[in-house]
């Protein structure tokens, strides 16, 4: 199947960085992810990835937060077999096949009109899967999903360009349209928010970010409801020692200084 010419640009562009990454991983004879159908899509895409910010090298950094939210997203559903996942700012991830999800959950993928309808050109369909094409941000999509059961929201690579009035109003509205689940999604402080002038791949893109979260505190303070369960620094994650020295040394460096420890978290919340 032909893949047309791909045209995003700002935080949209991003995905292709991130998608870029997980198929270089793929190809890895040590791969982490082994995301082989993303280096399918990215060896059928007309785009040239090298433009995307991301070099050589930094695949494992990619692919090991994707395989942090896949366990948590597979713990999730192993307790809620019959179940909803809202998979936001989804982009051109392959999480629904690589998790492979059972005959009881729901799977919504959302992003923008234009991420959606590249989506369903170049991914197969399958039982239980749907995509919405609207603004995470805009609250009309939420009334297609139905909220009877446990919803897991997945928001990988999402909240920081999000402001924070419409980040909290999402998840106000999540919160009050199922009856319990969890969030997990990764967020920049407002010190991290700053150090993205530093993100080539941002950069490229012409992307913004602009909500940053200092702790579990602010999250709680969205909505009585939620609970702060999780709160993972990224460099404390499993498999930093697969990273190239340069993300070793800076991950031990890091780890010295809260400051710099804290500057991006892996965030899971209960409700």
């Amino acid at each position: 199947m032909s893949v047309p010419e791909v045209r995003l640009t700002g935080e949209k562009a991003t995905l292709l960085a991130t998608l870029y990454g997980r198929a270089l991983d793929a190809e890895s004879p040590r791969s982490i992810l082994h995301d082989t159908m993303a280096l399918e899509i990215v060896r059928r895409i007309d785009f040239d990835f090298t433009r995307t910010g991301l070099r050589r090298g930094e695949q494992a950094a990619v692919a090991l937060r994707a395989r942090h939210f896949d366990r948590w997203t597979r713990e999730f559903l192993a307790a809620h077999p019959k179940s909803t996942v809202l998979h936001l700012g989804c982009g051109l991830d392959t999480r629904v096949h690589r998790v492979d999800p059972g005959p009881g959950v729901r799977w919504f993928d959302v992003d923008y009109p234009d991420v959606i309808d590249l989506r369903r050109q170049i991914y197969p369909s399958r039982e239980g899967y749907e995509t919405i094409g609207a603004s995470v941000a805009d609250p009309s999509w939420l009334t297609r999903v139905a909220g009877d059961l446990p919803v897991l929201v997945v928001a990988e690579g999402l909240t920081m360009y999000l402001r924070k009035n419409e980040g909290e109003a999402l998840f106000r509205r999540i919160v009050n349209h199922f009856p319990g689940g969890q969030f997990v999604f990764d967020g920049f402080s407002r010190r991290g928010i700053r150090m993205q002038r530093f993100n080539r791949a941002i950069r490229v893109a012409g992307a913004t970010v602009s909500w940053g979260m200092d702790g579990c505190a602010e999250l709680e303070a969205i909505d009585r409801q939620l609970r702060c369960v999780t709160a993972t620094g990224a460099f404390d994650i499993d498999g930093y020692e697969k990273l190239p020295t340069g993300y070793r040394l800076l991950a031990r460096v890091a780890k010295l200084f809260p400051a710099l420890r804290r500057m991006a978290v892996f965030y899971r919340l209960e409700f």
